[in-house]
C-alpha cells in the first residue's frame, strides 16, 4: 500500500480551521474538554516597510520593519548587500549617514527564504570638495590649464568658482586657455546643494612669466644736490623673481643687483639709468631715467675780448667775461676789485676801465665760488692807452711787458727819426734804415717786441701808429 500526499492546502482555509476544538454526544449536554488546533505554516507574504517619507535626509532616524506571516513566527535577520547587520523583525537605525545608503532585506532562517530588497537612498549635503590641477606641474604663461571641483554629495551638487572673492565660472570644470599672469591667485569651488552647501580649499594657480613693467624708481626729492646720497630701485614684475639685475649709465655696465647707491653724488653723475631684469623665461629693459645732479658754481674763470677791434685808443676799454660751470646755470655774477669790500660792477661781462686786479664771482641757488684775479694795467705811451692783461701770477710779466713796450716806443721813434733825415738828404742808396733794423739785429728781441705790439704802420708823413693789443 502506498502513501499518498494531499497538497498543501490553502491558508485560508488553514486559517479558517485553526482553533480550540470540544466534541459532545447529540442529546446529552456533557461536552468533552476543548482541545486547540494549531495548523503550522512557512512563512508567506514576505515584505520589508520604511518608516517615515519618502526623502531620507542624513540625520534622520529611520526603521525598516520585516513583514513575515508564518507559524511558528519566523527568525528574522537583516542585510545590507550580503552583510549581516541584525537580527529581528525590527531594523532602526538612528541618524543615518550616508554611509548607510544601500539595499537592505530580511531573511527568515526557518525557511532560509530572503525578503525583497529595499534601498535607503540617503540625501546629504556636499562634503570632502576638493580642486584638482592639470597639468598639476610648473604653467608657464601661454599654457591651457584646467580646474577640477571633486564634491561628494547627495542629489549631485551645483558647482561656482571662485577667484578671490569673485565668481569666475561655474561646473564641475573650469578651463584657462593661453593662461596669462592675470590669472595668477587662489582658486576654489563652492559645491552646492538642497540640503547645504561647502567650499573647497584655495589653491593657488603660479604662472610663471618674463620680466614685465620694469621701472626705476629714485628716492629722495624731486632736486638732487651735489654730495646728496641717491638711491636707484630696479622694480621688476616677474615670476619667478628676477635674480639677475644690471644697471647701465648710458651704454655703460655700472652695477648689479636692485638697488643702485650713489653716496656723495656728483656731476660726474648725471646722465640717463636703466636697469635689465633677467629670469629663466626672458629678459627686459627699464625705461631710462635721468639724474640731474644740481651743483653750485665750479672752475670759475675769466676770458678777455676787446671791445673794439683794429687799434686801439686813447679811451679805450678792455672787456672781460666771466666763465663758470654750474647747474643750474649761473644767472647771477658780482666783479670785485682787489682790496675794495664792495662790488665794482655786476653781470656776466664787466668792462675794465682802469688799472687793477679783478675777480668775478658766480653765483646760483646751491652756492657760488670766485674767480682767480687777472691784472688790468692801463699805459700811457704816446698819448695812447695800451691795456695789458695778466694773469694774477702775471706781476713780474707786468714789469717786463712795461720795459718792452717802452723799448719799442723809442725804437719806432729812431726809426721815424732816421726816416725823416734820410727824405732830406733823397739819398736812397743810404743803408742808415738798415743798420737800425731791429730783426737784423736781433731776431729773439724783435719776435718779443712783435708779439707784444705790431710792427707800426709807415705814413707818406712820416708819423706811425699802434696796432691793436688783443690777447684773449
Amino acid at each position: 500500500m502506498s502513501l499518498i500526499m494531499a497538497p498543501p492546502l490553502p491558508l485560508v482555509f488553514l486559517l479558517m480551521i485553526h482553533g480550540r476544538y470540544s466534541c459532545a454526544v447529540d442529546g446529552h449536554t456533557h461536552i468533552s474538554p476543548a482541545v486547540q488546533l494549531n495548523v503550522m505554516y512557512p512563512p508567506r507574504s514576505f515584505s520589508v516597510s520604511i518608516s517615515g517619507s519618502g526623502v531620507i535626509v542624513e540625520g534622520d532616524s529611520v526603521t525598516l520593519n520585516c513583514i513575515s506571516d508564518s507559524n511558528p513566527p519566523a527568525e528574522l535577520h537583516w542585510f545590507k548587500g550580503v552583510k549581516f547587520v541584525g537580527s529581528g523583525r525590527i531594523f532602526s537605525i538612528s541618524k543615518i549617514s550616508s554611509d548607510d545608503t544601500g539595499e537592505y532585506k530580511c531573511k527568515s532562517i526557518n525557511e532560509g527564504k530572503y525578503s525583497n530588497a529595499v534601498t535607503l537612498n540617503v540625501m546629504y549635503s556636499p562634503r570632502n570638495v576638493s580642486v584638482s590641477i592639470s597639468p598639476s606641474g610648473v604653467i608657464v604663461e601661454g599654457d591651457s590649464v584646467t580646474l577640477n571641483c571633486i564634491s561628494d554629495s547627495n542629489p549631485p551638487a551645483e558647482i561656482i568658482w571662485i577667484k578671490g572673492g569673485t565668481i569666475v565660472g561655474s561646473g564641475r570644470i573650469f578651463s584657462i586657455s593661453k593662461i596669462s599672469s592675470d590669472d595668477r591667485g587662489e582658486y576654489k569651488c563652492k559645491s552646492i546643494n538642497e540640503h547645504g552647501e561647502k567650499y573647497s580649499d584655495n589653491v593657488s594657480l603660479n604662472v610663471m612669466y618674463s620680466p614685465r613693467s620694469i621701472s626705476v624708481l629714485i628716492s629722495g626729492s624731486g632736486v638732487i644736490v651735489e654730495g646728496d646720497s641717491v638711491t636707484l630701485n630696479c622694480i621688476s614684475d616677474s615670476n619667478p623673481p628676477a635674480l639677475n639685475i644690471t644697471w647701465f649709465k648710458g651704454g655703460m655696465f655700472v652695477g648689479s643687483g636692485r638697488i643702485l647707491n650713489i653716496s656723495k653724488i656728483s656731476s660726474d653723475d648725471s646722465g640717463e639709468y636703466k636697469c635689465k631684469s633677467i629670469n629663466e623665461h626672458g629678459e627686459k629693459y627699464s625705461d631710462t631715467v635721468t639724474l640731474n645732479v644740481m651743483y653750485p658754481p665750479k672752475r670759475v674763470s675769466i676770458s678777455v675780448s676787446i671791445i673794439q677791434s683794429g687799434q686801439i685808443w686813447a679811451g679805450n676799454s678792455v672787456t672781460l667775461n666771466c666763465l663758470s660751470d654750474s647747474n643750474p646755470p649761473a644767472l647771477n655774477f658780482s666783479w670785485f676789485k682787489e682790496n675794495e669790500a664792495s662790488a665794482v660792477g655786476s653781470g656776466q661781462r664787466f668792462s675794465a676801465l682802469q688799472s687793477g686786479r679783478f675777480y668775478c664771482q658766480a653765483h646760483n641757488q646751491h652756492g657760488s665760488q670766485r674767480s682767480d684775479a687777472i691784472s688790468v694795467t692801463v699805459l700811457h705811451v704816446a698819448g695812447l692807452n695800451v691795456i695789458v692783461i695778466t694773469a694774477a701770477s702775471g706781476g713780474l710779466f707786468i714789469i717786463i711787458i712795461i720795459i718792452l713796450l717802452l723799448l719799442s716806443f723809442i725804437i719806432q721813434k729812431k726809426r721815424m727819426n732816421r726816416r725823416s733825415a734820410i727824405n732830406e738828404n733823397d739819398d736812397p742808396s743810404a743803408n742808415t734804415y738798415t743798420a737800425l733794423e731791429l730783426k737784423s739785429r736781433s731776431s729773439g728781441l724783435y719776435d718779443t717786441l712783435t708779439s707784444v705790439h705790431p710792427k707800426p704802420a709807415v705814413h707818406q708823413s712820416g708819423s706811425s701808429e699802434y696796432g691793436n693789443l688783443s690777447l684773449q
